[in-house]
């Protein structure tokens, strides 16, 4: 026969899967408030959920006997206060404060048993009463608020946690390797020793992540080029240092591909300035990435596939993006080069090529520009002497398409080869007397 303990868990798993449509809605209409309300700030990052699984409440039940707690699975539901778990995300620990304090500042009409209501959503409510941060069992702070949701008969406990981005770490490595260690208990001391030197080490990256930030944010005040070109430089290693373990690994040599990240920031930070973001938070943004990718294995192996066929801006960017595509899964270099964008990068792997490729065209037509700078022609004379030496440079890449085409230092020598043979013509027809001449050094330009 069946141990009644079980029928109790079984009971309990099957009321909350029936309710399971109603937690997503609640769960849904929770995040989309706390989003909206938090977006403005500055140190808001992001808020996440989950809503507690079978095999996490059939743990926890037989971890704190609540089968001895509650006299049935019904009172045990309606008294769970984690049943949906939220998440505040923030920058740094000291903004978990600030973050609080926005909560305690919104949540300001006083309810009953130390909760408090807001005025945007009166079915949601916090107790704001219990001092804040937790201590928790391992002895480390948290910040941790009971919630309920009730309208239209609907009445659901939630729990808040609010957390910066090194206390979403350790919080993954506490619950993944303690909590869920059950030979943990034999050697408890230990691991908490250990756990609490990590904690101590975490403590001191979120100060040092504080001050950089804070110096990117003073950089973004400041137009000053030398300090944008470092903060590049420190992205393009960060880059660099994540891929080259993960090549390593999973290939078994090592490749140089330090010129293709550099490539690769300048694309990312082009982007970001079309879309009016900043490099401080272009900087954190990769660097979450980047962590989230550090965590996960990466197959060199596999075709890059396209969800659909890729769409041209123009006939430069057609023929420079097909002859791409005719040596991306053959090239690994340009193999890692365009997965590397595509991890990094949040569309869809057609749109990221498609950006690449309205960056290259603004690259080589900037270099292009800037030759032709002390022409004395007409507005139609320029569109065509653009449109040929455009032209020049895809067929001279057609030729030989090593990435190394498209590296720094490579457009940079042929920006001054340009500059060269473009430079010294003053009028459209020297230019169509010297039109060879400089159509054979263009296709004879060495790749750096």
């Amino acid at each position: 026969m069946k141990l009644e303990l079980f029928d109790f868990i079984d009971t309990t798993l099957k009321l909350i899967e029936n309710k399971s449509d109603e937690l997503n809605r609640v769960a849904g209409e929770l995040e989309k408030f706390f989003n909206d309300s938090l977006f403005i700030k500055d140190h808001f990052l992001n808020v996440n959920y989950r809503i507690k699984s079978a095999e996490s409440l059939k743990e926890k039940i037989l971890r704190h006997n609540f089968y001895l707690k509650y006299e049935s699975p019904q009172a045990l539901v309606d008294s769970l206060s984690d049943l949906i778990g939220f998440r505040i995300e923030c920058r740094f620990i000291e903004d978990e404060a600030k973050i609080y304090q926005d909560i305690v500042r919104l949540f300001s009409i006083q309810e009953e048993n130390g909760y408090y209501s807001n005025p945007l959503n009166e079915s949601i409510s916090l107790n704001l009463e219990e001092k804040q941060p937790q201590i928790q069992k391992n002895g480390f702070e948290i910040f941790k608020i009971d919630g309920k949701y009730s309208k239209d008969g609907v009445s659901v406990n939630f729990e808040l946690q609010i957390k910066s981005m090194v206390n979403v770490f350790w919080g993954d490595i506490d619950h993944r390797v303690l909590y869920k260690n059950f030979n943990y208990m034999l050697t408890e001391d230990f691991f908490r020793d250990i756990m609490s030197s990590i904690k101590d080490n975490l403590t001191m990256i979120d100060r040092q992540l504080m001050l950089i930030y804070n110096h990117l944010s003073s950089m973004d005040a400041s137009s000053t080029p030398t300090k944008k070109a470092q903060l590049k430089s420190l992205l393009s290693k960060t880059i660099h240092d994540v891929y080259i373990i993960k090549v390593r690994q999973e290939v078994g040599f090592v490749v140089d591909f330090k010129k293709s990240t550099d490539v690769i920031v300048n694309f990312i930070f082009m982007r970001a300035e079309d879309g009016n973001g900043s490099y401080s938070d272009s900087f954190l943004r990769i660097l979450n990435r980047l962590n989230d990718i550090g965590k996960h294995s990466m197959n060199f192996n596999n075709y890059i596939d396209f969800e659909r066929e890729i769409s041209y801006l123009d006939d430069f960017t057609s023929k420079f993006g097909k002859r791409i595509l005719d040596v991306i899964n053959k090239d690994f270099r340009w193999n890692l080069f365009f997965k590397i964008i595509f991890e990094i990068e949040d569309g869809t792997n057609a749109e990221d090529f498609e950006g690449f490729m309205h960056y290259l065209r603004y690259v080589y037509k900037d270099i292009v520009r800037k030759s032709m700078e002390g022409m004395k022609i007409d507005s139609n004379q320029t569109i065509q002497i653009e449109s040929e030496l455009m032209e020049m440079i895809n067929h001279r890449f057609s030729m030989d398409p090593s990435i190394d085409f498209i590296s720094n230092c490579t457009v940079k020598n042929l920006g001054n080869q340009l500059l060269q043979l473009i430079g010294p013509i003053n009028s459209f027809q020297e230019y169509l007397e010297k039109k060879e001449l400089i159509k054979d050094k263009i296709y004879l330009f060495e790749i750096q």
